[in-house]
């Protein structure tokens, strides 16, 4: 059952154009923003050669790339959420979908890994830039599947933030704001980390940017990991019990 949640809500997503000129304009900003790397990269090419142990290829043009992707894409989730459960209890088809013989949980795995589909087309067509550089030069793979996980990763714990605001608002526009605010929240939490005598071991643990950048290196910890299949378990049960809630 969860499959087929998720399958009609991937169609779903396609069947409107909201889906379709999300993934052009990230496409169109990402690629813009790539080749400008390429070119800093390019016109720095022959200082980099007088330097021992100098950045390469990656690290100038690929991890830029996926660290702009993961902010574009902080302000892209929640439009891409908010109408997940919300608009569904707008529509006045949430009581359907609870009375139907399906659990709480098939719905919200359902429903979230449909929004993870797009998600995954979206991070395949993103790291599409980064092989177009082997026409000419040459990546350092480990670091490049290291971006391209934290990026999955990060979009995971998006996608999970996103749906618990939709299932708790009321409007979908509500639900967008408040996913976006609890990101960005999140996303700078560390930012007192970086001032004299206001280190809080709590506030880096938390931060999203921070594990997000860790992984980004190539050095790939299970702190990291568990991180965040915490944050994404922690949204879905507390999506789940929002719907229990409802049913009730």
């Amino acid at each position: 059952m969860i499959r087929t949640i998720a399958l009609r809500e991937f169609k779903t997503l396609f069947l409107s154009p909201l889906a379709w000129t999300i993934l052009a304009i990230i496409q169109f900003i990402l690629a813009y923003l790539f080749l400008t790397q390429v070119e800093t990269f390019i016109r720095v090419q022959p200082e980099l050669a007088t330097i021992e142990n100098a950045p390469g290829l990656t690290d100038i043009v690929v991890t830029p790339l996926y660290s702009n992707a993961a902010i574009i894409l902080m302000l892209v989730t929640p439009l891409l959420t908010m109408r997940l459960i919300c608009e569904e209890r707008r529509n006045k088809t949430l009581p359907l979908l609870l009375s139907a013989p399906v659990s709480n949980t098939q719905i919200i795995l359902g429903k979230y890994l449909g929004i993870m589909g797009l998600f995954f087309i979206m991070t395949l067509l993103i790291s599409l830039m980064p092989l177009s550089l082997l026409t000419g030069g040459t990546l350092d793979y480990g670091k490049c599947l290291a971006n391209l996980l934290a990026l999955f990763l990060l979009l995971s714990a998006f996608t999970s933030t996103g749906l618990y605001m939709s299932c708790i608002a009321g409007h979908p526009i509500i639900a967008a704001l408040g996913a976006f605010g609890l990101l960005l929240l999140l996303w700078i939490m560390d930012l007192s980390t970086g001032i004299k005598d206001q280190h809080s071991e709590l506030f880096e643990y938390l931060s999203l940017l921070k594990h997000f950048q860790m992984i980004q290196t190539g050095l790939i910890r299970s702190v990291d990991l568990i991180y965040f299949a915490i944050f994404i378990l922690l949204f879905l049960i507390l999506s789940i019990r929002n719907l229990d809630n409802e049913r009730l």
